[in-house]
C-alpha cells in the first residue's frame, strides 16, 4: 500500500520527523512504497521575486535528485492535487509536517477536509521548529510568554530530541515525469540550494565563524553569520540538526539564542495569527503615517537604495542583488522606513516578502514589529536607529558600503558613511541625503506622543 508524503517547507530527507514516520509506517506495511510530492500554485510562484523563484526551484531540484528524480511536482490547489494523487495511487494516508503559520494552517485544514471527504486521511507530524509553537508556557498559569528572555529559558528547559534518521530501504514510487516550476523572472546569479548544500554551509560556518559568533554577528562587513536562513526557511535543514552540534561556549550560546528568537516569533504568530499583517500592540495602528504620492516617492527611493544614507542604501542594494540582507542592516533599513520616512511597517514587510529568499512569515512580521516598536518584546518606539552612527559602528572601515555602492568606491575608510561631507564625495552621482535624520526622529517622537495611553 503506497503512502504519500507531501513536502511543504521541509525540503530535506534527514531530520524530518514526519517523513521518517511515513517511511517507518510504509516499511511496516511490508511494502516500503512512498510517493513524494510537492504542490505549488502558479500565481503565488509568479508573484515572487526572481531570486525567490530560482531559490525554490533549486531547492526542489536538489530534493528530487536525492530521491533519484522521483519527486512529483504538481501545479494547482493542494487539496485537489493531493486528492487526485491519493486516488490514482490508492493511498489511504498522506503525511506532512505540521505548519503553524496562518497560511499553512488554513492549507492543511482544507487538505484534511478534502481527503476525509473521499475516505483518505492527512497525518500531520513534527514541525519546522525544535519546540513546537504553543508548547512553551508559563508554569504558573499556562499562558504564553510575551517577552523573549523568559521564553528562551523555558524553551531551553523543554529541550528537543536528537535529529531523526531516515530509515533505509524506501521504495520511492516513480510516476510519469513532472517538471519543476519554471522561473519567469531572472536572478543575478545561479542560486545554490538544497539539503546537501545546507549541511556544507553549516560545516563552513562552524569552522569560519561560530566560535566568534557572539562578537562578529553584528558586523555587516564581516562574514560572521551562519548564512543558513535560506535553508531554514525552505526546511533544507532542521534547527535540531544545528542545535545538536552546539556546546556551552559564548559563540555557541549566542547562536542557540538566535535560533530561539526564530522559535519565539513562530510561537507569537501561532497564538496571534492576525499579527502576520496587523499590529501586536493595537494603539500603534492609530499613529499618523505618511500616505499619498510623496510617501510613494520616498518608498521607491528606499527600495532602490537611493536615500542618500549609505548604510541604508547598501542594505537595500544587497537585497536586490542577493535576495538576502545582513540582519543588523535589516534593522537599520526598517527603522529608517518607519521612523524617518514615517511609513507603516507592513509596507516594508511586504517588500521583504517579495524579495527575501529566506522569507519566513513569523520572523518577517515580528522582526519588523520589533524595530517599529509595536511588537512583542519590542524595542521601544523611541529607540530610533541613526543610520550614520550605525554605519560607523557595524561597518567601521566602510567595506560593506563600498561593496554595494560603486558610486562611493573612491572614498577610503569610514568617511564613506558621510560622503556629502567630502569635496568629491558625490562626484559619481550618489545622491545627497533625502532628509534630515534628526528632524525626522523628532517628528516620530511627536507622533508617538499623540497616541500615548493616559
Amino acid at each position: 500500500m503506497t503512502r504519500i508524503f507531501w513536502f511543504r517547507k521541509d525540503l530535506r530527507l534527514q531530520d524530518n520527523e514526519a517523513l521518517s514516520s511515513c517511511c517507518e509506517t510504509a516499511i511496516s506495511d511490508n511494502d516500503s512504497s512512498v510517493l513524494a510530492c510537492y504542490v505549488y500554485q502558479r500565481d503565488n510562484f509568479e508573484s515572487l521575486s526572481g531570486i525567490r523563484q530560482h531559490s525554490l526551484t533549486a531547492s526542489l531540484e536538489s530534493l528530487s535528485f536525492s530521491i533519484s528524480g522521483s519527486l512529483v511536482i504538481a501545479e494547482g490547489d493542494p487539496a485537489l492535487e493531493l486528492v487526485k494523487l491519493a486516488k490514482e495511487h490508492e493511498a489511504a494516508h498522506v503525511y506532512a509536517t505540521e505548519s503553524f503559520d496562518p497560511v499553512g494552517i488554513d492549507q492543511q485544514r482544507r487538505v484534511s477536509a478534502a481527503l476525509e471527504a473521499v475516505g483518505k486521511k492527512l497525518v500531520l507530524a513534527g514541525s519546522n521548529y525544535a519546540v513546537k509553537p504553543g508548547q512553551v508556557v508559563k508554569p504558573t498559569d499556562g499562558s504564553a510568554y510575551r517577552v523573549y528572555t523568559p521564553f528562551y529559558k523555558a524553551w531551553f528547559d523543554i529541550g528537543w530530541p536528537l535529529p531523526y534518521q531516515l530509515p533505509a530501504g524506501i521504495n520511492w514510487v516513480k510516476t510519469k515525469p513532472t517538471h519543476l516550476p519554471k522561473p519567469t523572472k531572472d536572478s543575478l546569479f545561479r542560486v545554490r540550494a538544497g539539503e546537501a548544500f545546507a549541511i556544507e554551509t553549516f560545516e563552513r560556518f562552524k569552522k569560519r565563524a561560530l566560535f566568534d559568533y557572539s562578537d562578529n554577528r553584528n558586523r555587516a562587513d564581516l562574514s560572521g553569520t551562519s548564512k543558513l536562513s535560506h535553508a531554514l526557511a525552505h526546511g533544507e535543514i532542521h534547527p535540531r540538526t544545528l542545535l545538536a552540534e552546539l556546546r556551552d561556549t559564548p559563540g555557541h550560546n549566542v547562536f542557540r539564542k538566535e535560533i530561539a528568537w526564530r522559535e519565539f516569533y513562530a510561537d507569537v504568530l501561532f497564538r496571534n495569527p492576525h499579527t502576520v499583517n496587523d499590529y501586536y500592540v493595537p494603539r500603534f495602528a492609530k499613529m499618523r503615517y505618511d500616505k499619498g504620492k510623496e510617501a510613494e516617492k520616498k518608498l521607491e527611493l528606499w527600495k532602490a537604495g537611493m536615500t542618500g544614507f549609505p548604510m541604508v542604501d547598501a542594505g537595500m542594494r544587497q537585497l536586490a542583488r542577493e535576495g538576502w540582507m545582513h540582519n543588523r542592516v535589516r534593522m537599520i533599513v526598517a527603522s529608517f522606513l518607519v521612523k524617518d520616512l514615517h511609513l507603516e511597517w507592513q509596507v516594508g514587510a511586504d517588500w521583504f516578502e517579495q524579495s527575501l529568499s529566506d522569507f519566513d512569515p513569523a520572523s518577517n512580521s515580528h522582526g519588523w514589529q520589533w524595530t517599529a516598536g509595536c511588537g512583542t518584546d519590542a524595542s521601544p518606539y523611541y529607540r530610533v536607529f541613526n543610520p550614520i552612527l550605525q554605519g560607523y559602528k557595524f561597518d567601521p572601515d566602510g567595506n560593506y558600503v563600498r561593496k554595494y555602492i560603486p558610486e562611493l568606491a573612491h572614498i577610503q575608510g569610514s568617511e564613506v558613511h558621510e560622503p556629502w561631507a567630502l569635496v568629491d564625495g558625490l562626484v559619481n552621482g550618489y545622491p545627497e541625503p533625502m532628509l534630515d535624520h534628526s528632524a525626522e526622529r523628532d517628528e516620530s517622537l511627536r507622533r508617538l506622543e499623540e497616541i500615548k495611553e493616559k
